[in-house]
């Protein structure tokens, strides 16, 4: 992955797996940022489908959703 630092790198990984198998082992917090990043609330864990309750977990990951979603989103392979 083009030597981005964590957590960018995890997420964008989570959300392409996600992407491709609907399904991940990952953290809360990176399951909850892959979705953001995909646009996709379906892919929030169960016990989060509170959009904005989601969101709020997030805290300062916030930040990383907002980075990946304008400068680093050609990484996110299509599903």
């Amino acid at each position: 992955m083009h030597h981005l630092n964590w957590p960018v790198g995890k997420i964008i990984d989570v959300a392409n797996e996600l992407q491709r198998t609907g399904t991940t082992g990952a953290s809360t917090s990176e399951q909850i940022a892959a979705a953001f990043v995909l646009n996709n609330m379906w892919h929030l864990p169960t016990c989060y489908q509170d959009i904005v309750e989601a969101w709020e977990r997030l805290g300062e990951w916030q930040y990383h959703v907002k980075l990946i979603k304008r400068d680093y989103s050609h990484l996110i392979k299509a599903g």
